[in-house]
């Protein structure tokens, strides 16, 4: 795809294998300011490593990713820089269980922007005010539900004050009476303007919100649209095949 004046993120011919088996083939994706894209397709489609891919934690082996103005692939880039502004919120939650809810989001604060105790548990405190948590902040993660857990590790991202929020499966290992509160969360972070590129299988909260959804299949991008194309009129028989299976 060609750059656009107002892509945050600008991917193209993205190229990752391990050893001989190729995970992506050529994926080129372009994410604009304030866009939600979601991300959807069959296991082992090369959706996760894609996203893993956007902020390093993954090397691919060719292509360009543009973040922000910068490509993030040239060698000595300060990469550390470029994921402070990249959040991430992964399947598993990845909270530390000895630390509390509000030590564990301060946690990058200290570490990584080096503020003081008392700056970082304000900012703290304001994101998980932001998630709906503010009140279990003393709690540690044992004591919170895992859709709470969840909300935890998005407010731990949000501190960071991320330009775009790369989410990866965020409620596919919650109970299904869980999944809601995650779901209004990032609808809440659409609503403020946040930057996201989700991969998911919610597909109700898909077709509500998203601005456009990629379907992926075998490591290439195999079409992509605006939610009501995709889902009521998908050009490829494999992206029909896909949408069969997943929603009934």
């Amino acid at each position: 795809m060609n750059t656009t004046d107002n892509a945050i993120l600008d991917v193209t011919d993205l190229h990752m294998a391990y050893g001989k088996l190729e995970v992506l083939k050529g994926v080129s994706l372009s994410l604009k300011q304030s866009e939600l894209v979601f991300i959807l397709g069959p296991s082992g489609s090369g959706k996760s490593t894609f996203l893993r891919c956007c902020n390093r934690l993954e090397n691919a082996q060719k292509g360009q990713i543009v973040f922000d103005g910068t490509d993030i692939m040239l060698p000595g880039t300060d990469i550390n820089k470029y994921r402070r502004q990249i959040g991430m919120v992964f399947q598993s939650f990845n909270l530390y269980p000895h630390l509390s809810v509000v030590q564990n989001v301060m946690l990058a604060l200290r570490k990584v922007l080096g503020l003081s105790s008392g700056d970082a548990r304000t900012i703290a405190l304001k994101q998980l005010d932001r998630v709906g948590l503010s009140d279990k902040a003393e709690n540690h993660p044992a004591q919170l539900s895992g859709g709470q857990q969840q909300r935890v590790a998005i407010a731990r991202a949000l501190a960071l004050d991320p330009k775009i929020m790369l989410f990866d499966e965020p409620t596919s290992a919650l109970d299904p009476e869980l999944v809601g509160d995650v779901l209004n969360v990032m609808k809440d972070l659409k609503d403020a303007g946040m930057t996201m590129l989700v991969v998911s299988h919610e597909m109700r909260f898909a077709r509500a919100a998203a601005d456009r959804i990629i379907f992926m299949d075998n490591g290439v991008i195999v079409e992509q649209g605006p939610p009501e194309q995709l889902f009521e009129n998908p050009e490829h028989q494999r992206t029909r095949d896909f949408l069969r299976q997943v929603e009934h």
